[in-house]
């Protein structure tokens, strides 16, 4: 989600609570056959979010407490509807607020927009403006709600620089000065739970990446959660939540494609339509820290890729590679808005072809070492605002690293291993908070 317009974000960054499972709720969004993807065939039990749990139980987690949510389109029942509309027709719930992020509640708004302050027409109720929303004022938003409990359900996407997760932190950080209890319906990770790419540094943290955790993290928003308490909140605000409660998700495994799921797809922002787009986004996403376009203003964000100066030997490389669980395309776009509006761009299309073994931050990595290499036009963006820090490359990978790096010629394997130790680290601090288990656990 990061884009040229989050100007407003880059000064944002910088509980002994365990995820408490809901009393089972028999009612499950009925009943799906097994799915397979590749030679891995998946359970045939329903995968149900935590949203469909909490809802089946009559929302007794919410029960006797005055309830802020914070959510999008994509927090829904599988019935399709939202979880607002549903607590509000139910009326089990007493819903204060509702706390709108990035393209607001109903979503109408682009990449770096919101919907304002504002009545929502359909249920009467107050819609707050939390997209880049400090600690401070988001708990004045809690506090002017009168909520006692904040509620996070939205489908994130997997990387660290889509901002929902970072929403989320903010909100955990303003409950901790509020003294409100903090509700997750959990959903899966549409990209699996292996954590890739490099780490987030101090000084580049920014509201595309305001902590320290790896670029494509491998974990749930609830997850992220339980990782945030422990790790970061103390720290930052001298206490953990009073209490943190994740309603997981039943039946997800952390190798399982979104596909496998048999879950709708609902866009958690505009220019993530489909599951594969998320699946490419860690790696593909770095190409807004450049001058091509990664997709924006065409129908497959992130999978095109490009820029008037590219022709077919950025896909003839790409493909001698032989990178697995992915294909290159030639390709020619041209973008109605964005980088390169109306202008014809040749580039790839990134085809991927087994979710098991595509590794985006490896391709990302790859596609941008091939673009420097052959073309002299290839150039980082630069963002003449922020002069501290005006390569927007850096505050997408964490560090000046990556950039110097591919700027000196580094191969992609160098790049790749430079990461490997802080990997590894991250990788074992998260093991702690993680909730569901599987082969890429």
């Amino acid at each position: 989600m990061a884009n040229l317009n989050r100007r407003q974000l880059l000064t944002a960054g910088a509980l002994g609570a365990a995820a408490v499972p809901l009393a089972a709720a028999t009612a499950q969004a009925g009943t799906r056959s097994a799915a397979t993807t590749g030679n891995v065939t998946y359970p045939s039990r329903p995968v149900t979010p935590g949203a469909d749990r909490a809802a089946a139980s009559g929302w007794a987690v919410l029960a006797g407490r005055k309830v802020g949510v914070i959510t999008n389109p994509t927090g829904i029942l599988t019935n399709l509807r939202t979880i607002v509309d549903e607590m509000h027709e139910a009326g089990s719930v007493d819903i204060r607020g509702v706390f709108g992020p990035e393209h607001g509640f109903r979503g109408t708004a682009q990449a770096g927009d919101s919907e304002g302050t504002h009545t929502d027409p359909r249920t009467g109720i107050t819609v707050y403006d939390a997209y880049g929303a400090g600690t401070d004022k988001m708990a004045s938003m809690f506090r002017a709600a009168g909520v006692d409990t904040v509620v996070f359900d939205i489908q994130d996407a997997g990387a660290r620089f889509y901002t929902y997760i970072w929403t989320m932190y903010t909100a955990m950080k303003a409950a901790v000065q509020t003294g409100a209890r903090f509700v997750v319906l959990d959903r899966p990770n549409p990209i699996g739970g292996t954590a890739r790419g490099p780490m987030m540094t101090t000084p580049w943290t920014s509201g595309v990446g305001a902590k320290e955790i790896v670029q494509a993290h491998g974990m749930t928003v609830g997850e992220l959660a339980r990782f945030f308490d422990g790790e970061f909140l103390e720290a930052e605000v001298g206490a953990r939540l009073t209490e943190l409660q994740v309603v997981e998700v039943s039946g997800w495994r952390r190798d399982m494609p979104y596909a496998a799921t048999g879950l709708p797809w609902v866009m958690p922002s505009p220019n993530m339509p489909t599951p594969d787009t998320a699946l490419v986004y860690p790696g593909t996403g770095m190409f807004e820290g450049t001058n091509l376009s990664e997709g924006r203003g065409t129908t497959r964000p992130f999978e095109l890729v490009g820029a008037p100066y590219v022709d077919y030997r950025w896909a003839e490389r790409l493909a001698g590679r032989e990178l697995p669980g992915v294909g290159f395309r030639e390709a020619y776009f041209n973008p109605t808005f964005s980088k390169h509006q109306g202008k014809v761009c040749g580039g790839v299309q990134v085809h991927i072809t087994d979710p098991r073994t595509f590794d985006p931050m490896r391709v990302g990595v790859e596609m941008l070492v091939a673009a420097k290499a052959i073309y002299s036009d290839f150039a980082w963006r630069y963002d003449s605002y922020d002069p501290k820090r005006p390569y927007w490359i850096d505050k997408l990978t964490g560090s000046t690293r990556l950039r110097d790096q591919i700027s000196a010629g580094a191969s992609a394997d160098e790049v790749v291993g430079a990461w490997r130790d802080e990997l590894a680290e991250f990788d074992r601090r998260r093991q702690q908070y993680l909730i569901y288990r599987g082969p890429a656990a």
